[in-house]
């Protein structure tokens, strides 16, 4: 076959739609016409003076009654023009356009126009070939080498279109290099979507009602248009191809723009800078993309940003995340991702939020397997420190912190709030329990408030969980308990020289449960290993069990109790026996995480029902079912949080008593946190190394402030007194 063919003269801009797909009665404009911005009956052929005054300033045509404009038309602003098949352009009248400084004068100069709509007020400026396009109002075009649309686009949506193979789909292969957790990406993809479609694999019936309703969500017909939504402006790029981009949208300078939608609005608008290449993806509201990036095969969700170099490919980006710098591969990630640096590195694997990513980690090596199909887990607040290195396949509870390390075997860690470490002098793996809680609180309880500011997004399709206690990790709590009181009941047979054979593990739950009750002397001398935690003969050392069991305690009542608070707010005329008849249930104790969204097992497996039934027929329906869910969250985990205290005073029912009690419990804990946010900041001021740079005392507090000054531990300050208030007010209503 030839690279290059000979055509008629007469080819370009007609039967953009081929035959064989053309509907019977239809012509090639019949998707334009429906896609268009602007009533038909506004457009009206050129008068004979203004052909005339087109010529005379260079233009050609290869049919002027194909040029159909508006009654307010300024012939003399469209110079050096080359136009094929029918083009519709709307009011053009003198004046500038004005964006950061750069100011155009209206008008089309210097360019090939082949059939498109073009909006009012444009100024489209050398662009060397704009094919098959309908240009919203206000739009800047100016040094564009291409911008095409074929008629078989896709916009970077996983469908086919008619006549096409199953082969040329678009998937994006998340959490597995191998492929096996496929999903087609679609407009509108959330990371809860993501993870429905990735996760659930086993449930054939779900997966093939999925590939249905994304095929499903898009017309298959050819011969749609590329949209340029109102006031975009794009300037001093090289290629633009199967592109639909919302309004207010700003493209500075990028290379390669291909099979893409790209959401904007006026109130999110999105940005992409210079020396970007994209293709095949989905781009959400307000994000921003500079600097070099490159990105393949992608969703990126609201109020993200790729920068610096960044290499994004075979994955999903949730809302409100950065990645700049780094590699990051077949990866599906949550929600609130922070990933900075370049060489860092991160693959195959589910992220699932609240994470961030240091310089030289590298997260995922296959290098330990014959094959790629290996993946990681890492649950919310996933924290790899400095030049970390793991292999595949390892599983992480929520808010694990790991030092600095080459890990050499696979880990499963099933502790939340751990600092994980590993010791090559002593040749075993430690792990510290509750590690935030006891030593890091001001990290712990910035967290929350910190991705809350952090979200700008106008409309939040993605319902996302902050609160680092939340039912999912307090489940991972309850279950930790349980493994440490485990582990110190063998510990402690091992040190007597007692054998362990015959115990059940509620017996030697029952009989840790007894020691870490007891006083710290009983377990001080003991060697408490943890176990199935690394895929190697090495002793794996849990550190501070006594403290750290306390620490789980406590971040069970807290919770509790905070939530609780909050019902009774919502219920003036409330006491504790309503709340009590209201909120006491079944603990639920298995919650899944859709994309930064929690919900019972129970409900995600409806959903899943729903979903292959055909109940729920499209996205749009399985979207309304996370909002409903979301409404409901709220009350969900009130009652969680009720049976939660129940569970952690070892009660069945609660007694009005135990409730006081539990409240000032509460108090207590509340002047704890709001102290140790003082004190674990107070060490960065404190440290002698950080305050060496400083000539003085006064040049550190000129640069850096007091501690006193810090705005967060004010903030701490004053929720606390508030929480305390709270605290006085509820136990009076008894």
């Amino acid at each position: 076959m030839d690279m290059v063919s000979i055509l008629p003269a007469n080819s370009i801009g007609k039967n953009f739609i081929s035959a064989p797909y053309l509907p019977k009665g239809m012509d090639e404009y019949c998707y334009r016409n429906l896609q268009t911005l602007w009533p038909l009956e506004r457009w009206r052929n050129l008068h004979a003076a203004e052909v005339e005054m087109l010529v005379k300033n260079n233009n050609t045509s290869s049919d002027w009654d194909d040029i159909l404009v508006t009654d307010i038309f300024d012939p003399t602003l469209l110079v050096n023009n080359q136009f094929f098949g029918m083009v519709r352009i709307g009011r053009l009248q003198k004046s500038v356009l004005e964006h950061n400084d750069l100011r155009l004068p209206t008008g089309i100069t210097g360019s090939i126009i082949i059939a498109c709509d073009i909006g009012d007020d444009v100024a489209i400026h050398n662009v060397g070939y704009l094919s098959h396009f309908i240009i919203g109002d206000r739009c800047i075009l100016s040094k564009v080498d291409e911008m095409n649309t074929s008629d078989h686009a896709k916009f970077g949506n996983g469908i086919v279109k008619e006549g096409e193979r199953e082969e040329v789909r678009i998937w994006l292969d998340l959490m597995n290099e191998a492929g096996c957790r496929r999903v087609a990406p679609f407009d509108g993809m959330i990371a809860a979507d993501a993870w429905l479609w990735a996760k659930y694999r086993d449930d054939r019936a779900l997966q093939a009602r999925l590939k249905e309703i994304t095929q499903n969500s898009m017309d298959p017909h050819r011969g749609y248009y590329g949209l340029i939504g109102d006031q975009c402006v794009i300037k001093n790029s090289l290629v633009l191809k199967d592109v639909k981009i919302g309004s207010h949208c700003y493209i500075k300078g990028a290379n390669k723009l291909k099979n893409l939608t790209i959401n904007s609005s006026q109130a999110e608008p999105t940005q992409i800078g210079e020396g970007v290449e994209l293709v095949n993806g989905i781009i959400g509201y307000g994000c921003h993309i500079f600097y070099g990036c490159k990105a393949v095969r992608f969703v990126l969700g609201d109020n993200s940003n790729l920068k610096y170099g960044a290499r994004l490919i075979n994955s999903f980006l949730g809302d409100n995340s950065t990645i700049s710098c780094c590699e990051v591969l077949n990866n599906l990630i949550f929600p609130a991702h922070e990933q900075h640096h370049n060489n860092s590195f991160l693959v195959a694997g589910v992220v699932m939020g609240q994470s961030n990513i240091a310089a030289g980690a590298t997260i995922g090596s296959n290098h330990n397997s014959r094959a790629n199909d290996n993946e990681l887990q890492a649950g919310r607040g996933f924290w790899p420190g400095l030049c970390t290195s793991l292999k595949h396949s390892c599983r992480f509870a929520s808010f694990v912190l790991i030092s600095k390390a080459d890990y050499p075997a696979e880990l499963d860690i099933p502790l939340p709030f751990s600092l994980l470490n590993n010791n090559p002098a002593l040749n075993q793996l430690e792990m510290m329990p509750a590690f935030w809680w006891m030593y890091n609180m001001y990290a712990l309880a910035r967290n929350a408030a910190k991705y809350h500011k952090r979200d700008k997004r106008k409309n939040k399709q993605q319902n996302i969980e902050y609160d680092c206690l939340a039912p999912d990790t307090i489940e991972e709590i309850f279950a930790a308990c349980r493994l440490l009181e485990i582990w110190t009941a063998k510990a402690w047979l091992r040190s007597s020289g007692r054998p362990q054979e015959g115990l059940s593990e509620k017996a030697l739950a029952a009989k840790g449960r007894m020691i870490l009750s007891g006083p710290e002397e009983q377990t001080a001398k003991l060697e408490i290993l943890g176990e199935n935690i690394e895929r190697s003969s090495r002793k794996v050392v849990i550190l501070k069990v006594w403290q750290a069991w306390r620490a789980y305690h406590d971040m069970i009542r807290y919770y509790s109790v905070k939530n609780l608070l909050a019902w009774m707010q919502s219920h003036p005329e409330a006491d504790f026996a309503v709340m009590q008849k209201e909120l006491s249930g079944k603990r639920v104790e298995c919650w899944i995480n859709f994309g930064g969204q929690l919900m019972p097992e129970q409900e995600a497996d409806r959903l899943r029902a729903d979903i292959t039934s055909g109940r729920l027929k499209d996205w749009k329906a399985i979207h309304g079912r996370y909002g409903k869910l979301w409404e409901k969250y709220p009350l969900a985990k009130q009652r969680h949080a009720f049976a939660s205290l129940c569970a952690v005073q070892g009660l069945r029912r609660m007694t009005n008593e135990q409730w006081l009690a539990a409240l000032e419990d509460s108090a207590r804990i509340q002047h704890y946190i709001s102290d140790q946010v003082y004190l674990s900041r107070k060490k960065d001021y404190d440290n002698p190394f950080h305050r060496s740079t400083f000539r003085n005392d006064d040049e550190m507090e000129a640069a850096i402030g007091t501690i006193e000054e810090n705005d967060f531990i004010r903030q701490m300050r004053a929720e606390t007194g508030e929480y305390l208030r709270l605290v006085a007010e509820i136990a009076r209503r008894g």
